[in-house]
């Protein structure tokens, strides 16, 4: 596999180079070093995932309807379900607390307790969106997924208000939290790091590798062999920035932020700008008004229901809409997907500076600056040194197109799933692991390609239980997949290739609903509002 996109991106980088060029015997050279990565990748791969779905120990089963097993750092602990109260609770119901469903008034349920979280807004470690978009809903299942046991303990109790007196828990609910709790007993939260010791092995494996083919050979062939190397190396440590983002590798927030920050003078990717958009994209999956991660206008939009009418973004603070320029890529957007695709790297950069440079509250802002300073040297300095401009340009182009894969997982995780107005979480039908399954779907791969896929290919169980180490996400599919057939919940799992097809589709038919809409119809340039800013008819 590896070989074969080896060869392709080197065969069709070729151009860019001058008179060396790329003839048989060195195609053939190539060809057999693709085939002796492939088969080192397959190694690799065997040696990383010989240990997945195996916890460090297991614990007696929890009979004690007042205890529960958490996590903290990875550790399976049993303590008390519910913080004690010296004070007698007010009761309310869930109407009731869904009325504080603004930033002036944010109430929560969380095991059938409520808290007041309004003055705590701005001090949340994910920022303040993901508790707005929570804000008046039963949060006791998103909450034990983004918190470890000292956050019950030591932070909940000053916020208790009170009690819920009429929450219900559907029956898969119940199923799917004793998922949870089967995976605390047996360990599985608790990180093998055994697993990201080799994982490191082969990522610096990949990065002097492509330093080597980039710099220390002469041949055009080689440069461009060495910025696909660089663009796998890319693809593969955004799958680390991605565990540790989600405090799924030592489970310790800081250590794994201001560790991944460091990173960011590998990788290129704010995880600042990152844990504001990829943690918001959980809570908010799919919704159109709230989740970045479908919000591309004017480059892509997944849905017809976006380009209907104008929406506004809570995310970008603005109104969304089909002008005249969005109309255009809309239109085209099934043509354009894998090239923009291959030039998202791109965007990313300016996204994480933006963040970076904005006047909101960031965890290691400086540290990601100075990371951000030293990726920009090492990759100028790079590609400077190729002999050519055309080498320069198609580095360039090799490096992000290969990494540019990470863009394809994570679009195809997602376009052609269900979308909704507004918020979910709203009953039965809507509630935090129904709507995860609904948005969400996994690729069905074989076990030896797992590491391309870097835990992506496990959306579904990754958005259940966002801080399960990656390799026990298998273990938690199988887990997750039977309590889905016991409900006769819909469980989305085509093959990778089937996936993109999919999303193929969705974005075609949402290209002939751009070519069939006319002025007016939908476009916020076409409107009464700028109609009358502009003095038009």
């Amino acid at each position: 596999m590896l070989g074969s996109l080896a060869a392709g991106f080197v065969g069709t980088a070729a151009g860019f180079g001058g008179s060396d060029g790329v003839d048989e015997g060195q195609m053939a050279r190539m060809l057999r070093l693709g085939s002796t990565a492939a088969a080192a990748a397959l190694a690799v791969q065997i040696c990383i995932f010989e240990r997945a779905g195996k916890g460090s120990k297991e614990l007696e089963k929890n009979t004690d309807k007042d205890l529960i097993f958490r996590e903290e750092e990875g550790k399976t602990l049993l303590v008390p379900l519910r913080p004690k109260s010296s004070k007698e609770l007010k009761k309310y119901t869930v109407e009731e607390v869904a009325k504080h469903n603004t930033r002036e008034s944010i109430w929560i349920i969380v095991d059938d307790l409520v808290y007041d979280l309004t003055r705590y807004i701005d001090k949340h470690p994910g920022g303040p969106l993901m508790i707005e978009n929570m804000a008046g809903k039963d949060c006791t299942d998103v909450f034990a997924n983004y918190h470890s046991a000292r956050v019950y303990k030591q932070m909940l109790p000053p916020m208790l208000i009170g009690q819920a007196t009429n929450v219900t828990v559907p029956p898969h609910v119940q199923d799917f939290r004793a998922i949870r709790q089967e995976l605390l007993r047996r360990g599985l939260f608790e990180t093998d790091m055994r697993f990201y010791a080799k994982m490191a092995a082969w990522l610096v494996s990949l990065f002097f590798l492509a330093l080597y083919l980039s710099v220390g050979c002469t041949s055009t062939s080689s440069h461009m062999a060495g910025a696909a190397v660089m663009g796998l190396f890319w693809q593969q440590l955004a799958g680390i920035g991605h565990d540790m983002g989600h405090s799924g590798i030592t489970h310790h927030f800081h250590f794994d932020h201001a560790f991944c920050s460091s990173l960011v003078g590998f990788m290129g990717i704010s995880v600042c700008w990152w844990k504001r958009n990829h943690n918001t994209h959980h809570i908010v999956c799919n919704s159109i008004e709230h989740d970045p991660d479908i919000q591309h206008l004017p480059a892509l939009a997944v849905s017809p229901e976006i380009i209907k009418k104008p929406f506004f973004s809570t995310y970008y603070k603005e109104i969304k809409a089909l002008d005249a320029v969005a109309r255009f890529m809309v239109s085209y957007e099934h043509i354009l997907f894998y090239p923009i695709m291959m030039v998202a790297r791109f965007n990313l950069y300016a996204q994480s500076l933006i963040q970076l440079f904005a006047k909101e509250p960031l965890h290691y802002r400086k540290l990601e600056l100075c990371s951000f300073a030293i990726y920009f040297t090492w990759v100028t300095a790079l590609v400077l040194s190729l002999p050519t401009w055309k080498e320069t340009f198609g580095w360039l182009l090799v490096s992000h197109a290969v990494s540019g894969l990470l863009h394809v997982q994570i679009c195809c995780s997602h376009f052609s799933m269900d979308l909704y107005h507004g918020h979910a979480y709203n009953d039965a039908s809507d509630e935090w692991y129904i709507t995860q399954l609904k948005t969400t779907m996994n690729f069905d791969t074989p076990p030896m390609f797992d590491w391309v896929h870097i835990g992506l290919q496990f959306q579904i169980e990754h958005h259940l239980f966002p801080r399960l180490p990656r390799h026990n996400l298998r273990e938690a599919r199988r887990l997750v997949r039977e309590v889905c057939a016991k409900h006769q919940i819909h469980y989305h799992e085509p093959g990778f290739f089937q996936a993109n097809w999919e999303t193929l589709k969705c974005l075609w038919n949402t290209a002939k609903a751009a070519r069939l809409t006319k002025k007016g119809d939908s476009g916020f340039y076409e409107s009464i509002l700028w109609d009358g800013l502009t003095l038009n008819g």
